[in-house]
């Protein structure tokens, strides 16, 4: 295949640094690789099942993804450096354990509780049993703050005994990014991760960035200590350190931090094993390339070159003063060019599309193995880029108010000739080595009739043919889903919830936020107003609902309301959000009305179910 003949001179050429750095300092690893959840009823990680990634890659995957999901699939407890401890391999981001004296610093603590918990056993049983006196979270991205629970407790935490620390910002963002679009965010990051799919040689073989995330408990502990600007030291048992903040990176609120007495350089998920998502294909806000390259640039001044040590939330540490300054200024030239180039071709008039054909990084960082697109690609990226700047039209009238996609594959297709001959047209295509094109006209079939199985058949072949092109794990990841669910359909998986420490750090504000986007419009078009009293939590909120908009004001309250609803906030939300019959909470005078006791019936009734399965490859 040429996309993976390109990439064999590349390897043949490797140095196999990446995997000295990635197995140096090997302590152990589990001797069971299942790592069960709490519950019993499925493994929230298992290591083995990567097993298949030894030897040589398979005709079925991309050898330059094949090499990098050996590199981040490597398991178990690394010594970094003096006091200084990574498990990496059992879930997608890495945990880090800092020896601060008279116990651990816990360090970005995985996505789940049952993980975290192993990661935190393993340290204890090859290293040294200590409390854990601090955990910090570098960003506000559940991978780095989900297994809390495993390393500590809310208590001790509330109590003072264990610091949390995180940046300026990280609890409304950890709570709010994925609520309102939650649900849709849900159901793209089964393609983002490939979720639903088998994990073997013609399967999921990693994001590209780490293994696939866990699958555990949730949890989150909110932050008692802020970092609020760069230069901030925070001292923790005999171990001082020193913050560098990174807001609108890689994620809205982000930091780094510098360990003086180590001379090692943590770099969250700012400096990875791949160039980054600009925009994640599960969805996000368009996060800023110039940010990153210029806090890049800060970092390099400030800690590369008094590091010898450089480790991350991702991926696998680098080792040496020049190799770290080498590594962060290669990777941020990366970035730089990204941004700097494709505004220099957006302004030239070039559109998304056309500047995504055109642009690719100079070879001196292209064969750079960390600016590969294993995670983020330069083709998804630059259009992140564009659409940042500019949004999605790209100023030709024609593309102003274009047909969805159903109605015109059917117009597609009937002039074309028909289905029959739409497929025919593919076919040859395909023959030709043009999968891309195959792919359009396939897409117009099946959304012009999905009943159409032959041609769903014939796509989901050409999608597995670019899945086992695809050198970005994330985009043979989407094929492969897409692949799946022509053939298949979706494969139910339950709506995603709130784990309860969530949803105690989530506001009421933005959980109302929540239930307006899921407001039926022609079910909200006669007004009314209600009082929420959430006993509580000692809260009022307004609600007014009419004109098809639900809208919510906090600490309001209007005697005029049709009716006052007085209730503690777990009523509030089992009634509106979990389908918790309200006039049984009524009668038992959990839920106590003034008023118009139908108006609190009409609120719940405007809010609509979650779909966590709707169609993506199909109409």
């Amino acid at each position: 295949m040429s996309a993976q003949d390109d990439v064999r001179k590349l390897l043949a050429e490797d140095d196999r640094k990446d995997f000295d750095f990635a197995s140096r300092g090997f302590i152990a690893t589990r001797k069971d690789l299942r790592i069960m959840r709490d519950d019993g009823k499925f493994a929230a990680f298992d290591a083995s099942t990567y097993g298949f990634l030894a030897g040589e890659a398979p005709p079925t995957a991309n050898p330059s993804l094949w090499r990098q999901a050996q590199i981040l699939t490597q398991h178990g407890l690394f010594k970094v450096h003096e006091r200084i401890y990574q498990v990496r391999g059992f879930d997608v981001s890495t945990v880090s354990f800092i020896d601060a004296g008279s116990g651990w610093i816990v360090v970005d603590p995985l996505t789940s509780v049952e993980v975290a918990r192993a990661a935190l056993d393993l340290v204890s049983e090859h290293v040294a049993k200590k409390p854990v006196l601090a955990v910090i979270y570098s960003h506000s991205h559940v991978d780095h703050y989900g297994g809390v629970g495993g390393v500590t407790n809310a208590a001790d935490a509330a109590s003072g005994k264990v610091k949390v620390i995180a940046p300026e910002g990280f609890l409304e963002h950890a709570v709010s990014e994925n609520i309102i679009a939650g649900p849709a965010m849900l159901r793209r990051a089964r393609f983002q991760f490939g979720l639903t799919l088998p994990r073997d040689a013609e399967g999921e073989m990693t994001s590209g960035l780490g293994p696939c995330p866990s699958l555990g408990s949730l949890s989150l502990i909110a932050p008692n200590a802020l970092v609020t600007h760069t230069g901030q030291e925070i001292a923790i048992g005999d171990v001082t350190m020193v913050f560098q903040l990174t807001p609108g990176t890689e994620a809205p609120a982000e930091m780094n931090f510098y360990l003086p007495q180590f001379r090692a350089l943590f770099m969250a998920e700012n400096a990875n094993l791949t160039m980054h998502n600009l925009l994640p294909a599960r969805g996000a806000l368009v996060r800023d390339a110039k940010a990153w390259a210029d806090y890049l640039t800060e970092a390099i001044r400030l800690f590369a070159g008094k590091s010898d040590v450089m480790f991350a939330a991702h991926g696998i540490p680098r080792f040496g003063r020049q190799e770290i300054e080498a590594f962060l200024s290669n990777h941020r030239d990366a970035y730089k060019f990204l941004h700097d180039q494709t505004v220099r071709l957006m302004n030239s008039g070039l559109t998304s599309s056309e500047i995504a054909e055109e642009l690719a990084l100079p070879e001196v960082l292209a064969k750079q193995w960390f600016n590969r697109g294993y995670y983020g690609t330069m083709s998804h990226n630059s259009k992140a880029i564009y659409q940042r700047y500019l949004g999605w039209y790209d100023a030709n009238p024609a593309n102003l108010n274009p047909l969805p996609p159903e109605p015109a594959a059917k117009k597609y297709v009937e002039a074309m000739g028909g289905a029959a001959k739409v497929m025919v047209l593919a076919e040859k295509a395909e023959g030709a080595g043009d999968l891309r094109w195959a792919a359009t006209l396939l897409n117009h079939a099946v959304f012009a009739d999905d009943r159409n199985q032959a041609a769903r058949d014939q796509l989901a072949g050409i999608y597995t043919k670019l899945a086992f092109e695809a050198e970005a794990g994330t985009w043979r990841n989407i094929y492969l889903t897409g692949a799946q669910e022509l053939r298949q359909g979706p494969v139910p998986l339950p709506a995603g919830g709130f784990s309860p420490d969530v949803l105690s750090a989530t506001t009421t504000s933005m959980l109302l936020d929540f239930a307006a986007v899921r407001v039926n419009p022609e079910k909200a078009e006669k007004p009314f107003r209600i009082n929420i009293e959430l006993t509580d939590r000692k809260e009022k909120h307004l609600i007014t609902a009419g004109n098809g908009v639900l809208i919510h004001e906090e600490g309001v309250s209007d005697p005029d309301a049709g009716a006052t609803v007085r209730m503690k906030r777990p009523d509030l939300l089992m009634t509106l959000f979990a389908g918790m019959p309200y006039r049984a909470r009524i009668d038992s005078g959990d839920i106590a009305v003034e008023g118009d006791v139908s108006l609190y019936g009409a609120l719940v009734g405007l809010i609509e179910p979650v779909t966590p399965n709707f169609p993506i490859v199909t109409p």
